[in-house]
């Protein structure tokens, strides 16, 4: 049996490291198959020697960010664990580097939470143009939410609109209730929600009423020209061809636009092709604009998502070679 001795400096790095009933501590154990005891400040891994030393590398990397004041929960445990699997621990630095990109209307500081992430907010910042696609759950839609609430905080725009196609609602959408607004309403909630976590209920219905923020469904954009505004682009997997070059052409001076979007996730009738598939092939080499790609690590949701989105890759390669073979 191996063993390995990492020392602690602070008392509150323990109570991070450790977490309630030991939770974050078993978990570690779990993933690598160490077992650990605290003796003093001095945390002893012992297990296979290979196997104690990943663990040594997640347990730098974990005090690393409790140094930097992240708090410690399963979701960055586990990430953390798979850099130091994939041999990318030298990474979890950038992870600990980073700047908050928005205080929620709780106080709450939005931060990227995966390397995936980090390169998504970075993209946003340096390119007028971005198209971040990858599955459910990688923070996509929230994070250009957030980036947006800042550019509006800072009085680099004047206007935040968001909008996404009502492409699920099909033709069940005339037997909807209310007015055209209210039907689609239904299909714009996740884009409320996020801008109700940023600014509150009453400033979000202070913004709306002056035209500061618009959330619409896609066809209300033609025809129009978007100057000094931050849109953004959800579910475009959803959209044709057609209405994304619809869309992009829409961008006026002084103006920032997310394109956001899953493509194993599209609901357009009749197996037509999705302008987000065509987006990322046509503007992937144009200056200016940047393509991010998100994969199952930059899940930050339950970990079962995670295990979901792999099951369905799994299947499809199965499928695919299936047919091929």
């Amino acid at each position: 049996m191996f063993e390995q001795t990492v020392s602690l400096e602070r008392m509150e790095q323990i109570i991070s490291l450790f977490g309630s009933f030991d939770e974050n501590i078993k978990l570690i154990e779990k993933s690598f198959q160490v077992t650990i005891s605290l003796r003093g400040s001095d945390l002893k891994i012992s297990g296979e020697p290979d196997k104690v030393s990943l663990a040594v590398k997640a347990i730098d990397g974990l005090v690393l960010l409790i140094t930097h004041g992240e708090p410690i929960n399963e979701q960055n445990i586990r990430y953390v664990n798979s850099l130091v699997l994939d041999g990318d621990e030298t990474n979890i630095k950038q992870l600990a580097d980073n700047e908050g990109i928005c205080i929620t209307s709780k106080g709450k500081t939005v931060k990227p939470k995966t390397l995936g992430q980090k390169k998504y907010i970075e993209a946003i910042g340096q390119n007028t143009i971005v198209v971040g696609y990858g599955p459910a759950g990688t923070g996509k839609t929230y994070l250009a939410v957030a980036k947006a609430v800042t550019a509006f905080r800072a009085k680099e725009v004047n206007r935040i609109i968001l909008t996404r196609p009502a492409v699920e609602a099909g033709e069940k959408l005339g037997f909807l209730p209310g007015d055209l607004q209210q039907k689609v309403d239904p299909y714009l909630r996740p884009l409320y929600d996020a801008l109700f976590d940023m600014l509150g209920a009453e400033n979000f219905q202070k913004y709306q009423e002056r035209g500061n923020i618009e959330v619409a469904p896609l066809a209300y954009m033609r025809g129009r020209t978007l100057d000094d505004s931050f849109i953004i682009l959800d579910e475009a997997q959803n959209t044709t061809p057609e209405q994304m070059k619809m869309f992009l052409t829409r961008l006026g001076f002084n103006s920032k636009m997310i394109v956001t979007g899953d493509v194993t996730q599209i609901d357009l009738p009749d197996g037509r092709r999705s302008g987000l598939v065509d987006v990322i092939n046509v503007l992937k080499n144009i200056e200016d604009i940047a393509i991010v790609k998100f994969t199952e690590k930059d899940v930050v949701r339950h970990k079962l998502v995670q295990d979901i989105i792999k099951a369905y890759e799994k299947n499809e390669e199965a499928k695919k070679h299936k047919n091929y073979g």
